[in-house]
């Protein structure tokens, strides 16, 4: 393939900012294109590279946390946002907190220090045909609508209606029964499988209590970039809660269709569970977008009877978000399926958090540069916790994809896993690194260095 002028980043967040410098450091030309400066966004507060507008955590650096394993990968792999990121680090025990300006400022000065990087103050409103999509959660309006005519009208979403997401270890089996209303699955997907649904089933007691504390709950209170209206089909249970305690036995936990088998008869309200993955170790709550806050998901969801014990991989959320159905509609590398160099990273491709968007920055600009240089793109394998995340944005159901956050559930399972879960993480993470050490040096991938004139 002819090598172009210059590759083009669109978007100068954490993914672009990664994306921008890992292209240049493998010796290409690289504009990067950010529209902060000319046209402000409703969450950024500076025109600075690599803003962060939410936290100012990365989360986890221990190996045996799926974040911390994450970031293992990604120091492996040269991550200069991780790399400023520990200069700018504070205090704040296992976690990776940092000042927010000093970090901000590192990648700026890195990025914009580099002799093959140009960044341009403008709005794109195309996309490239040699590049990465980076644009984030906040993606433009007019980029949006060129990139949903380019994947239909299926392709990007504009915000979160996200349920909980509990390992399948963590539910008890004893009281959740495997079932689909009428014993018949959903013909929502052609990809649903028998077994695809449990069903947590209560009685009018747990569920009179369950809708109080509900209604009582705290929630967060969103950014003004962040509210998105309540359209019907992504009212929080909290809200359905207030408006009357028979609507959610009505709606999301209805029992119509089910026999719990324990007693031979219908329950008088059910939580469903559907699988979240082909292995069927990660299971969404039905229905159950919310707002609540992380300790009152845990203490209200966990009133379920059968998901006392439950283990959270992802927390619900509603907010507002564009992002790609990945899995309907871009290939495996995360590229338009007709033009493998148009690619697309950040949390525009359905992951959630500063260190998977950063990670998918990383894996694009490598991706891009073997494409230019005639090589095929590659992808770690599923038991790294980079590759997990791309099997899910490959694999997940269309019908029902939601952005993810990395959590072991996405790793592939060992093959005689241990009961003790600390072990069992330590497992986990022994063998990712040393199999990403392998792909590596597979695929003659180092990290990104100058290469020789």
């Amino acid at each position: 393939m002819t090598v172009p002028d210059a590759v083009h980043v669109v978007g100068g967040g954490l993914a672009g900012s990664e994306a921008a410098f890992q292209l240049a450091e493998r010796g290409h030309t690289v504009v990067l294109h950010e529209m902060r400066g000319v046209r402000p966004t409703a969450a950024h507060r500076t025109d600075k590279l690599a803003e962060l507008v939410c936290s100012n955590t990365f989360k986890s650096t221990e190996v045996t946390n799926a974040h911390g394993l994450l970031k293992a990968e990604m120091r492996a792999l040269g991550c200069i946002v991780l790399e400023a990121a520990d200069a700018a680090r504070i205090p704040a025990g296992s976690a990776l907190a940092v000042d927010r300006e000093a970090f901000s400022a590192a990648v700026h000065d890195r990025v914009h220090a580099h002799p093959r990087i140009t960044v341009t103050r403008e709005e794109v409103t195309t996309l490239p045909t040699v590049g990465i999509i980076a644009t984030g959660p906040l993606t433009s309006d007019a980029l949006a609508e060129a990139i949903r005519a380019r994947l239909g009208v299926t392709g990007l979403a504009f915000y979160d209606a996200i349920a909980p997401v509990l390992a399948t270890e963590s539910i008890d089996e004893a009281i959740a029964f495997r079932a689909a209303r009428w014993d018949k699955e959903t013909m929502e997907s052609a990809q649903e499988e028998p077994g695809a649904y449990m069903n947590c089933p209560m009685t009018k007691d747990e569920y009179d209590a369950f809708i109080a504390a509900l209604s009582t709950a705290d929630q967060f209170t969103a950014h003004e970039f962040d509210k998105v209206p309540y359209f019907e089909g992504c009212m929080p249970i909290e809200e359905m809660a207030r408006r009357g305690p028979e609507t959610l036995r009505h709606g999301p936990m209805r029992p119509v269709g089910l026999t719990d088998p324990s007693t031979g008869k219908r329950p008088w309200a059910v939580v469903q569970l559907r699988r979240e993955d082909k292995a069927g170790r990660m299971w969404n709550l039905v229905g159950f977008q919310t707002r609540m806050r992380i300790g009152e998901q845990q203490k209200v969801i966990r009133m379920i009877p059968g998901l006392a014990n439950a283990e959270f991989l992802r927390f619900g959320s509603i907010h507002r978000n564009s992002y790609v159905n990945s899995p309907a509609a871009l290939s495996p590398h995360l590229s338009l399926r007709d033009r493998a160099t148009t690619l697309f990273a950040g949390q525009i491709t359905g992951v959630e958090g500063y260190t998977e968007s950063t990670a998918t920055g990383l894996l694009a600009a490598i991706n891009l540069d073997r494409l230019l240089r005639g090589e095929a793109p590659v992808i770690p394998p599923p038991t790294t916790m980079l590759g997990a995340l791309y099997r899910y944005l490959r694999e997940a159901d269309p019908a029902h994809f939601q952005p993810m956050n990395a959590n072991f559930g996405l790793l592939e399972e060992l093959t005689d896993p241990p009961r003790n879960k600390d072990v069992k993480r330590e497992r986990y993470a022994e063998r990712a690194l040393q199999t990403l050490d392998s792909w590596r040096q597979e695929h003659g991938i180092v990290s990104a260095t100058v290469p020789p004139e």
